[in-house]
């Protein structure tokens, strides 16, 4: 199984959007400052996952949520948790 998951930074607002096996792990990399673009952003939070069954699936996901249709129902996503 495969986690989409869409993370926000707690400092900018801005969204990072990513699959992982291990959500928990991935989460601790990410504020850990073992990513290039997310470390610029600390601290992030799980806004948005998603439970998929193959990494294949997980991954065409990742790319709708990166499309603009994608971009579009994320940000009404975060204005509902708003």
């Amino acid at each position: 199984m495969y986690n989409l998951y869409i993370l926000q930074s707690l400092t900018s607002g801005r969204t990072y959007t990513g699959i992982t096996d291990n959500l928990e792990r991935r989460l601790k990399e990410h504020n850990a400052g073992r990513h290039p673009y997310t470390k610029r952003y600390l601290p992030w939070e799980i806004i948005y996952t998603e439970l998929l069954n193959s990494r294949i699936e997980a991954r065409g996901r990742e790319k709708y949520f990166k499309s603009a249709a994608g971009r579009r129902l994320l940000a009404k996503l975060i204005a509902d948790i708003k």
